[in-house]
């Protein structure tokens, strides 16, 4: 191994076949033994490299020295001083001479047993693992509350991954990511495209130009994302019009209520793509819907028909409808230091997701909305993310929030923000459609429009910021 400097000149670093791991970072002996023979009392050195359950491997240091008045203290101090911390000899033994080959070149070989007495044991021997101990610990996004630590076991998301294996290798294929690393949305997406094959392109933000722009450069044929990121993607007609976008294959659109509006402006911009309305949670693990087992066709908005081994139930509503309850393989095992709240939520290995769902006659689960998202409105229940679908269905809006504001007579009432794709459009007409699309106790009594929705880091809407300017809104129709 050499490396070459700035005026052609060569030097030697190391052999390939010396170097090793530690800590993730590569290690050439060799430059550690150049390091520690700068010491003044330092006459020759030696590293090898000995297994280490935590580092993977570690260095071990045999020296000669000049003068036997330094400590070896002192030689761990100057080899931390003088190069990067995961390469300094965690062990030193002084010797009178290094062994030599019949050929005079050093021989580390009869080093080797030392090396490994001078480690001595394992500072912390690893506990064997069992399938139900905890694998992972991913937090909510916080889109409903306080971010909470699920637990998730090994053998649950080794059931889950299981389930996406493809029946076919699905080399060639390239997927776009985009979402947290650190959430279950991305993290688990990248643990599927792994154990399938299929090549990964990671951004580290979301900005919709630079999106569309990835999509294009890399070739992606697999996208995922929230109905947030492609609503702001549809606004960057310019670009759209000048990209090849027609590589992409497929779209999974989850975490958030999706709409009809939405998919066909999704299915614009990228026509070859087959397009899903997806659905997990973090608790379940995250997967609960798949394709239906008879081969029907999924219906635009269906979330799918519930995976082989995943048990559902609805509850609180009536037979086809009600809040979603779960039990599955993958499903979590308590939320981090919330007992309180575990008990709650996860009863007898039931999970209630706090999602309103609906039943179609085919088996195939519909998301209706949030069940602590209801409100009362003049006595009937009224869910913000129904009254959002209708209004985005009107062509001149691209992404509606709906607020529910307190009020003396009805109870609550609906507040609508709108981002408008044409401001030609006025209060007066979008209240006249939704009085005409649907039931007129839903129908927002006030109209708010916006440039943009407020998101969190998930890219998920935020409506938390909205709620003072809904409240603003409602008090000027009193006045």
């Amino acid at each position: 191994v050499m490396r070459r400097d700035g005026s052609g000149f060569y030097y030697f670093t190391g052999r390939a076949d010396d170097m090793f791991v530690c800590g993730g970072e590569n290690v050439y002996p060799g430059e550690i033994e150049k390091m520690l023979e700068r010491h003044p009392a330092v006459l020759q050195a030696a590293v090898v490299a000995v297994p280490d359950e935590i580092k993977g491997e570690i260095p071990i240091a045999f020296v000669v020295l000049k003068e036997r008045s330094v400590s070896v203290e002192d030689l761990k101090r100057f080899a931390l001083e003088s190069g990067p911390a995961y390469s300094h000899p965690r062990a030193f033994v002084v010797v009178d001479e290094l062994p030599v080959a019949t050929t005079h070149k050093l021989d580390k070989r009869p080093l080797k047993a030392r090396a490994l007495e001078a480690r001595g044991p394992a500072a912390v021997p690893l506990e064997r693992r069992t399938p139900t101990q905890t694998g992972e610990i991913l937090y909510t996004s916080g889109s409903t509350g306080r971010p909470k630590g699920v637990v998730l076991s090994h053998a649950g998301q080794l059931w889950a991954l299981s389930v996406h294996v493809a029946a076919t290798p699905m080399a060639g294929e390239r997927s776009l990511i985009v979402a947290p690393l650190y959430h279950m949305n991305a993290l688990f997406n990248v643990s599927v495209c792994l154990l399938n094959g299929i090549e990964v392109v990671l951004m580290p933000r979301f900005d919709a130009a630079a999106y569309l722009k990835a999509v294009a450069e890399h070739r992606c044929t697999l996208l995922s994302g929230i109905p947030t990121m492609f609503a702001l993607m549809a606004r960057e007609r310019e670009l759209l019009a000048r990209l090849d976008l027609s590589r992409v294959k497929a779209v999974t659109i989850g975490s958030a209520p999706l709409t009809e509006a939405l998919v066909a402006r999704v299915q614009q911009m990228f026509p070859q793509a087959a397009i899903t309305n997806g659905y997990g949670t973090t608790e379940a693990g995250p997967s609960i819907f798949e394709d239906h087992p008879q081969g029907l066709p999924r219906p635009l908005l269906s979330l799918g028909y519930p995976l082989p081994d995943v048990e559902v139930r609805l509850e609180g509503g009536t037979g086809d409808a009600g809040v979603l309850h779960v039990r599955s393989p993958a499903m979590f095992t308590e939320y981090l230091n919330l007992p309180g709240v575990t008990g709650a939520r996860l009863r007898d290995g039931w999970y209630d997701t706090g999602d309103v769902m609906r039943r179609d006659g085919s088996g195939f689960y519909y998301f209706t909305g949030r069940a602590d998202d209801m409100f009362v409105c003049g006595g009937e229940n009224v869910y913000p993310g129904e009254i959002e679908k209708m209004l985005e269905r009107h062509p001149a809006v691209l992404q509606a929030a709906v607020v529910a504001v307190p009020d003396e007579i009805k109870g609550e009432i609906p507040i609508a923000f709108v981002v408008l794709k044409e401001r030609s459009v006025s209060v007066e007409d979008l209240k006249r459609f939704a009085l005409e699309s649907g039931p007129a106790y839903s129908h927002p009594r006030a109209f708010v429009v916006v440039d943009e929705l407020p998101v969190a880091t998930t890219h998920k809407l935020d409506k938390r910021p909205l709620k003072a300017r809904a409240l603003e809104a409602a008090k000027a129709l009193k006045r």
